[in-house]
């Protein structure tokens, strides 16, 4: 639970929808297709990004952020997503928001004033080494272990969906120092560190994917990674507790980015209702092209009220577990059927690159999986909310 902050007016908001609007601006249709293209990791976009001061926006004041609340960010990410550059834009960048909230909430003054400012100044870049291909999302199963040896430890082990690994020269690595076997609790035992992505002790390997290809995802596999003491975030074997931190920051984040794609595609989508001329007449002049928009807009608009309102409880220091994980899923279904009905809307012409309509859609699939199934919310609003049994 975060701690109260004044909630943002709408003057605010809309001000920094127009800052990320001129940031975007010159990174425009033909930037985000050639990334889709080659999948080069989007260097210029993040550079402007950085240089005019996002990265750092919920980062605090005293270490160069603007120290704003999850309310702003989530409105920032939004309106990234929404200008044309979807997952791999807002990937880009997401991860420096709230990758590192560990440190930024349980490091130490020495810690944060060595690595936040050069997060904020795009000066480092930073891999999240979390999921493990035996354990997914039961993360207390990771194997990967940290051995204490003398002035710090060493790490062995393997990751798996490692955003950025290809080009980062940091790493937040999650690890277990007790093993699994050896613990009264599940979620104890588990250390994190914030340390440098030594290529020479960690093996990076590309996943060819479906979607978001400028923002790579990799196997990482971890041999004799020494580690220092004062890289360790927090207290040893308290991992767990640290990392629950950031989660419904990060649904509400995801949630806002898919909202931010499925806008894009709805627009593109009306624009060319609008001008395709089919029978003497604008294709959405006809009932049969208009609704199934509209439809997907009500349904855009209400998942991100359900947004705003887990930010708005995050920011006011209030529980926003349920909200959050609601606020994702129905984010990511509303994206996911907008640009579908945004494909079908251009008809064949939805298939082509040309219209962009396709690449929105591979981009908002993945909104539907990460960083949660769809399948782990339901079961949590069931036991949490509707006070039914665990079921797994």
């Amino acid at each position: 639970m975060s701690e109260p902050r004044p909630l943002p007016s709408e003057e605010d908001l809309e001000a920094i929808r127009e800052g990320v609007r001129a940031a975007c601006a010159p990174f425009g249709d033909d930037y985000w297709l050639a990334r889709d293209d080659d999948g080069v990791f989007p260097r210029e976009y993040h550079r402007a990004m950085a240089d005019g001061g996002w990265l750092g926006i919920t980062m605090p004041e005293e270490y160069g952020g603007s120290g704003l609340g999850v309310t702003e960010a989530m409105t920032m990410m939004s309106e990234v997503a929404s200008c044309g550059g979807a997952f791999a834009a807002s990937s880009a960048i997401h991860v420096n928001l709230f990758g590192p909230h560990p440190l930024v909430v349980y490091g130490t003054h020495e810690q944060k004033s060595q690595w936040i400012p050069r997060l904020v100044a795009g000066q480092d870049q930073v891999a999240f080494g979390f999921t493990e291909p035996d354990a997914g999302l039961n993360s207390t199963r990771i194997k990967t272990f940290a051995e204490k040896v003398p002035g710090g430890y060493r790490v062995n082990g393997q990751k798996v969906w490692t955003t950025t690994a290809q080009v980062a020269n940091k790493i937040l690595l999650f690890t277990r120092t007790t093993k699994f076997e050896d613990v009264s609790k599940p979620t104890d035992g588990i250390t994190i560190f914030y340390t440098d992505l030594d290529r020479t002790k960690i093996d990076v390997h590309l996943i060819p994917k479906m979607g978001r290809k400028a923002v790579d995802s990799n196997a990482i596999f971890i041999e004799d990674l020494f580690i220092p003491e004062d890289h360790r975030i927090g207290e040893e074997g308290k991992g767990f507790r640290y990392i629950l931190d950031s989660l419904n920051p990060e649904r509400i984040l995801i949630g806002s980015e898919a909202i931010g794609i499925g806008r894009d595609a709805l627009r593109r989508a009306a624009n060319y209702a609008r001008e395709r001329v089919v029978f003497d007449r604008p294709i959405g002049m006809n009932q049969g092209i208009q609704h199934p928009l509209a439809e997907r807009w009500m349904y855009l608009e209400s998942a991100f009220l359900m947004c705003q309102k887990a930010a708005h409880l995050y920011d006011s220091g209030k529980p926003c577990g349920a909200e959050a994980n609601a606020a994702k899923f129905l984010a990511a279904r509303a994206s996911h059927d907008a640009a579908w009905q945004a494909i079908v809307t251009h008809g064949g012409m939805g298939y082509a690159k040309e219209y962009h309509v396709e690449r929105l859609y591979r981009e908002a699939a993945v909104t539907r999986i990460v960083p949660i199934t769809e399948q782990l919310i339901m079961s949590f609003i069931a036991e949490k909310v509707l006070d039914l049994p665990k079921s797994y």
